[in-house]
């Protein structure tokens, strides 16, 4: 569980104690751990968990993996399977992924710090801080040459809808929405500046009025470029000095330095015509090894799983951890309330109703209703995750997380990974003997 190497910090240890130096104190933990049954969790129940993810390495569907359970803010479970590649070096606890989307909750607690300094509002029009957007238009259908059929927006979007998706802003990622191809076709994602980039979302149609649907979006990426306009810093000066740092996270950034290159797991991707997976390419593999240009508030974090957990504790715990104090509980519980109206519940596009039991808050899905969601996790239980598989679950009501990395694109072509999530989330609670201890 340590933060660091294991080999590398023994070697020095050992190099300083026969040269007659002091001896290296054993690096302290990513948090304390407990014995499973000491915190409500069964043993050998929690087998079953790691039973599956060995299956998952030995048949081939995935190269490795890593795994952490924390529950009352103990280390019940910090796992590692397989290599960091098809024939790679075993899969190291400090191994290093792109995160990708698990960015997006990171971006949220950049903008809800300022919105504690009362920087925003919820309800502002983002207009107010990118004044930009005041003459967006809403899609309407395609002329025969090609151009859009638009009729001007009623509003603009507010802040709160750009946070929760329903502002009708689009991402690229849907091949048959004329609007999504537009965003790839205009390259808004691959902007030099992040002035350029609200000016190419400004002259795109949005997919519909504000806060009528939810569609999945560059939201948080605008939200990068409200913090950075607000706060006066850059979106990786802001988050290290205000999220990174303060919770210890040492690990996390846009970029990787070379001397971290080696511990980076090897990135695949589903290639549906061979049936397997393969060493990734194309635009979703960001250069990584020197700063970026535009850093992305959507998906440009890198990260381990022993960092991810202090940020993740740090949300359990009400926005503290080890006497950093990131937010106040309040705040969290609202970035963890379902935003949505009932006039979005039902689109088609998104897996969020009544019916479904599951919301959206400010940068994370919400369970409403277990029942209907039809998971063991508790109520209010939150989460995220990004395009390569990495995922992570927060569940208040039973004092627990769970983390979970791989690094596989278009994992979900694979029915063998396709909704890992959930079903580890099956996993996981089958073993907590306890619940709500």
């Amino acid at each position: 569980m340590a933060m660091r190497r294991f080999g590398l910090a023994t070697a020095l240890a050992l190099s300083l104690a026969i040269g007659g130096g002091p001896v290296l104190a054993a690096p302290k933990p990513v948090l304390p751990a407990a014995a499973p049954e000491s915190v409500g969790v069964s043993s050998e129940r929690l087998a079953k968990l790691d039973a599956f993810m060995k299956d998952l390495v030995a048949t081939g569907h995935l190269p490795g993996a890593t795994t952490m359970l924390v529950r009352h803010g103990k280390v019940v479970s910090f796992e590692t399977y397989g290599a960091k590649g098809f024939g790679g070096p075993p899969m190291a606890k400090d191994a290093i992924f792109r995160i990708y989307s698990q960015t997006k909750p990171v971006t949220g607690v950049a903008m809800m710090i300022l919105f504690e300094e009362g920087r925003w509002r919820l309800d502002d029009p983002v207009t107010k801080y990118i004044p930009e957007f005041a003459n967006l238009r809403v899609y309407k259908g395609v002329n025969p040459d090609g151009s859009f059929i638009t009729d001007p927006s009623d509003r603009p979007p507010s802040m709160r809808e750009i946070m929760n998706h329903t502002a009708g802003f689009a991402y690229g990622l849907n091949p048959d929405n004329p609007i999504d191809k537009a965003y790839v076709s205009t390259g808004v994602l691959s902007s030099k500046t992040g002035q350029e980039f609200v000016e190419k979302v400004a002259k795109l149609p949005l997919v519909g009025p504000p806060g009528k649907q939810w569609k999945y979006s560059v939201g948080v990426d605008i939200q990068g470029f409200i913090v950075e306009k607000l706060s006066g810093q850059s979106l990786p000066d802001f988050m290290q000095s205000r999220i990174f740092g303060p919770l210890k996270m040492k690990d996390t950034g846009f970029w990787l330095p070379a001397e971290k290159a080696d511990r980076l797991a090897d990135l695949y991707m589903w290639n549906g015509k061979e049936k397997k997976i393969i060493p990734a390419q194309g635009f979703m593999v960001l250069d990584i090894t020197k700063p970026p240009v535009v850093a992305s508030g959507g998906g440009g974090l890198v990260s381990t799983n022993a960092d991810y957990a202090r940020f993740a504790q740090m949300l359990l715990n009400g926005g503290e951890l080890d006497g950093a104090r990131i937010l106040s509980p309040a705040t969290v519980k609202l970035m963890a309330s379902d935003h949505l109206d009932d006039v979005v519940l039902d689109d088609v596009e998104a897996p969020f109703s009544k019916a479904t039991g599951k919301g959206f808050g400010l940068d994370f899905m919400v369970i409403t209703d277990p029942a209907r969601a039809g998971t063991l996790a508790g109520k209010g239980t939150y989460s995220w995750g990004g395009a390569a598989g990495t995922w992570f679950w927060i569940d208040p009501t039973n004092d627990l997380f769970f983390l979970g990395m791989i690094h596989v694109l278009g994992k979900d072509g694979d029915p063998a990974l396709r909704n890992i999530d959930e079903r580890t989330a099956s996993l996981v609670y089958q073993a907590l003997t306890n619940p709500e201890k």
